[in-house]
């Protein structure tokens, strides 16, 4: 071959090697790029969690979407971070099983027992993919409902409320709404506070109603509460480890304070009769208290029982009330 003949097929085969070059498939992006955040984040929110709670640790993949709540202070709170259950434990008081306040949220939800007796086989048959309980409730039967289900439970009810609430999101995957709801209720703790003024240092009794006696609330639920918004407590009813102290007649003195509020326990009509016999007594009519006009009924589902976000609210709208702040 000359030499202009091999020049002319070196190029021809140039020629070749490019057009075989541009005509060759393009690779899939979706082989060779990294996932999109869209893709990415699907395996992030299966991703199993561990969650410590009082009787140890629970592992939970994904956000629960089946859950089935053991006590009052439960279904306050998951309602409050927008989780309707499945199943929960008949309301302390209620027509026929939930608080007034709750009764819509909880329309179609099954009831499970009571909240110091769980109904084991009422659970099992919802399937839950989440069972929220408390130690002090539900210690016993522990073993059981985790093999029902994973189960996260508090420590106790009512003075926890706050960490309850922390708790109950953290199994939930809502943080950020729990985040959200205390930051609310601290802005109107700071507002109340602020408001209020030198008035925070009265002194509050508060004061129960049963069938057969009264008891003061040290602490508890109630007791929490008056703490965290500063206001102050009679100084017989101070720096005691008790939540509650049952009282004869002889010790209505005790109950006295700057304003008192008491409830009279709900759906019991002894309870009534207490509450008149005791208000009837000389001992109550000398109360410096009852002189100045300073005792107000509330409510019981929102001072002592529902034990929730919610109840604590509507316990800050009644001191808002009394208080005559805005």
């Amino acid at each position: 071959m000359n030499k202009k003949g091999m020049i002319g097929f070196l190029l021809l085969a140039v020629l070749l090697l490019v057009s075989a070059c541009s005509s060759a498939p393009e690779a899939s992006p979706s082989a060779t790029a990294a996932p999109t955040t869209e893709a990415s984040a699907a395996p992030a929110a299966d991703k199993p969690r561990v969650i410590e709670h009082a009787m140890g640790t629970t592992e939970i993949t994904g956000t629960p979407k089946r859950v089935v709540v053991l006590t009052n202070d439960g279904s306050d709170t998951t309602i409050a971070l927008g989780i309707k259950p499945v199943g929960a434990v008949r309301h302390w008081v209620g027509n026929p099983d939930w608080y007034d306040f709750l009764k819509a949220d909880m329309d179609g939800v099954v009831m499970v027992g009571e909240e110091t007796q769980p109904n084991l086989e009422e659970i099992a048959k919802l399937q839950p993919d989440l069972i929220l309980g408390s130690k002090i409730r539900h210690e016993k039967i522990y073993e059981q409902l985790k093999a029902i289900a994973p189960t996260v439970m508090t420590e106790t009810v009512g003075t926890t409320w706050k960490e309850n609430l922390i708790l109950y999101a953290k199994a939930l995957n809502l943080e950020d709404k729990e985040k959200q709801i205390l930051g609310d209720w601290d802005k109107r703790v700071a507002d109340f506070k602020s408001k209020m003024g030198d008035k925070l240092a009265t002194k509050v009794s508060i004061v129960r109603f049963q069938p057969t006696e009264a008891r003061i609330y040290y602490q508890g639920f109630p007791g929490t509460i008056i703490k965290e918004v500063g206001l102050d407590r009679p100084d017989k009813q101070k720096n005691t480890d008790k939540v509650v102290q049952n009282l004869t007649l002889e010790q209505i003195p005790e109950m006295d304070g700057d304003v008192m509020f008491y409830f009279i326990a709900s759906n019991e009509e002894k309870a009534k009769t207490t509450y008149q016999e005791w208000t009837s007594n000389e001992l109550w009519k000398n109360l410096s208290v009852v002189k100045a006009n300073k005792v107000f009924q509330v409510d019981e589902v929102f001072w002592n029982m529902s034990g929730g976000i919610q109840g604590a609210n509507h316990m800050l709208n009644d001191l808002y009330k009394f208080f005559e702040i805005q």
